[in-house]
């Protein structure tokens, strides 16, 4: 009899242990509250980088950008894969509108659980880019600070 409540709990053990491991590994995407390299903003940082004409990339979607967006930014539309047509977000297109990689620049998406900022950032310093303001709450928090929108 003992064998048996000794099995039963680890098999309990073992479907706990596979259950949370799969929990893990579907748990929705959250940024990081930091990337090395870079300086991360919240609404009110941003505020002060627009204000001082420091360049804004919008990485969503064409759709998302065009129902609304902090004035002035481009949407260069990042991919997971750079090679996809609809990618954007490339080391010409960041220089066109940044002026150089020693230049500041604002990156941001959809709120912390958008993958599309953190990538951006990740990509722009694999090309030099040295003045990279992370902004991970996006245009979201940026309208609930009621800064203006377009």
């Amino acid at each position: 009899m003992a064998g048996i409540g000794v099995c039963r709990v680890g098999m309990i053990a073992l479907l706990w242990a596979t259950l949370m491991g799969a929990s893990a590994a579907d748990a929705p995407y959250r940024a990081p509250d930091s990337i090395p390299g870079t300086e991360m903003i919240g609404a009110d940082g941003a505020w002060l980088r627009f204000r001082e004409g420091v360049p804004f990339i919008d990485t969503r979607l064409p759709a998302d950008y065009e129902a609304g967006r902090i004035p002035g930014a481009i949407n260069l539309t990042i991919m997971r894969d750079p090679d996809d047509h609809r990618d954007r977000f490339t080391r010409e297109r960041l220089l066109e509108v940044v002026g150089g990689t020693d230049r500041p620049v604002v990156v941001y998406c959809n709120e912390r659980d958008c993958w599309r900022t953190e990538a951006a950032v990740r990509r722009a310093q694999e090309w030099g880019f040295t003045r990279v303001h992370y902004f991970p709450g996006g245009y979201p928090e940026w309208t609930r600070y009621g800064y203006p929108f377009e």
